[in-house]
């Protein structure tokens, strides 16, 4: 195991007939709608920008892939996952609170997602 708890496992994600699943040691596990998904990142694509600011404060960062559009659905299925993230997505609820919300497991993907937009393609 390596010293932030993690093992060197990676799960993928795939989405299949409109549903987003993510890879657990014993099969896949439904995260919710890809729908809702490009609903909350504000559609199906995504142009990758860098902040003056982040710019400034890492002059050493690869910003060549600026103004590249990206297909968030090929992004979500190129994602890749600690066994940590697995377990935390798992635990969390697959239902929304109310109908005007996404499910907690679908808002942590979400978050995990925009994460990897805002970082660039590698």
């Amino acid at each position: 195991m390596a010293a932030n708890g993690d093992t060197m496992d990676r799960y993928g994600t795939d989405v299949e007939d409109g549903s987003i699943y993510v890879g657990i040691p014993d099969g896949r596990l439904e995260v919710g709608d890809v729908e809702d998904v490009l609903a909350t990142i504000g559609g199906p694509s995504w142009t990758i920008t860098y902040s003056e600011e982040a710019k400034q404060r890492h002059p050493d960062l690869d910003t060549s892939d600026e103004g590249l559009t990206v297909d968030v659905v090929d992004i979500v299925n190129a994602m890749t996952h600690s066994e940590r993230f697995v377990e935390t997505l798992a635990a969390q609820p697959a239902e929304p609170a109310s109908e005007d919300d996404i499910s907690p497991r679908l808002g942590l993907f979400v978050g995990k997602l925009l994460e990897n937009l805002e970082s660039g393609v590698s």
